[in-house]
């Protein structure tokens, strides 16, 4: 049971707080190198942030996350290499988001007015993503084209300008500053989303869906349109990752980037955005050290977490903690603090 604290005393609160200013003052003592690659951990926290408006907030399980952050990033790369213009870049950016959008529309559509249940979900959503992947890393002939785009098979679309506003190029601290910004956006839009009939909608579809339909909710559309939603923001990420890397290769799409936003949000704790975009960063730091030290036990210690999740802490590392946090320190603060203020 979760402790209810006044005035939003909570150790999510504290912690968002930290986690936000840490991220604001980070550029002030990193080099341009630390900031750039701290800017591709926040477009990963981006993807995982989608998968938990659907699977933490919703009750939908989809592996197709990275198959919309695979086709955001193609729409851009592919909309960069037809027009040369890098004035038109933000035009391209809404054009991979609106893509993602639009594929998860239709995905969701069908399976969601298809009656399709929770397991299916997943089984359809991962056959999406291995269909998707398959048939990118077989379009390595030059007759595999959108317009002026070759589309390269495993080696991808490479040399895609990078995000330009006017003539200003979005590189270094800049693409740091744009991808925190949307972070920010896109965590504090869900954050007040749980306090209105929007966010009670959701939380009643994930705990009991054929209750919501008695109620007169139509889930099928609830569903579908945050699907979407989800596949937009996954498509922003693909599209920031494409402008950071100037590339974008099948593997972007694959079973491993699949995988991996689902063992983070489950890991740091699906309900709760502040836990996930933490656990996030934290790993991919992690990763990222054992990688550079020649180890490669990364994708070994992803599915041990997974496993361990699963097992003892369901809930996820991070949320549990804040929980036990809340209701070991700062829950008898409080009441340690309302019987002072009440013997004044």
């Amino acid at each position: 049971m979760k402790t209810k604290l006044k005035n939003g005393l909570t150790t999510e609160n504290i912690c968002a707080v930290l986690i936000f200013l840490f991220f604001v003052v980070y550029p002030i003592f990193s080099s341009a190198y630390q900031t750039l690659n701290m800017a591709n951990f926040l477009i990963s926290v981006i993807l995982s942030l989608s998968l938990a408006l659907i699977w933490g907030y919703t009750g939908i399980f989809s592996y197709a996350q990275a198959a919309f952050y695979g086709i955001g990033g193609y729409t851009y790369a592919i909309l960069c290499k037809n027009f040369t213009s890098p004035t038109l870049t933000p035009l391209f950016l809404l054009g991979g988001v609106l893509m993602g959008f639009l594929v998860a529309l239709v995905l969701g559509y069908f399976m969601f007015y298809g009656g399709v249940n929770d397991v299916f979900v997943a089984l359809v959503t991962m056959c999406f993503t291995l269909v998707l992947e398959t048939f990118l890393a077989q379009t390595a002939g030059p007759e595999w084209h959108i317009g002026k785009a070759q589309l390269g098979g495993f080696n991808g679309i490479n040399a895609v300008p990078a995000l330009t506003v006017g003539s200003f190029p979005i590189k270094g601290l800049a693409l740091y500053l744009l991808t925190l910004l949307l972070v920010f956006a896109i965590y504090l839009s869900m954050r007040m989303m749980e306090r209105r009939n929007l966010g009670y909608c959701l939380l009643s579809i994930r705990e009991n869906r054929t209750r919501s339909e008695l109620f007169g909710y139509n889930t099928a559309l609830v569903q579908m349109m945050i699907f979407a939603v989800s596949g937009a923001i996954a498509g922003l990420s693909g599209v920031l990752y494409t402008s950071w890397g100037g590339y974008i290769v099948p593997s972007a799409v694959g079973m491993t980037q699949a995988t991996m936003p689902v063992v983070l949000v489950a890991a740091g704790g699906r309900k709760n955005p502040t836990a996930v975009i933490i656990f996030t960063v934290f790993y991919l730091i992690l990763s990222q050290k054992l990688a550079a030290s020649g180890s490669q036990y990364s994708l070994v210690l992803l599915g041990l977490i997974l496993l361990l999740v699963v097992l003892f802490v369901p809930k996820g590392i991070i949320h549990s903690l804040f929980e036990m946090a809340d209701e070991k320190l700062l829950a008898p603060l409080k009441n340690r603090m309302a019987r002072t203020g009440g013997a004044q």
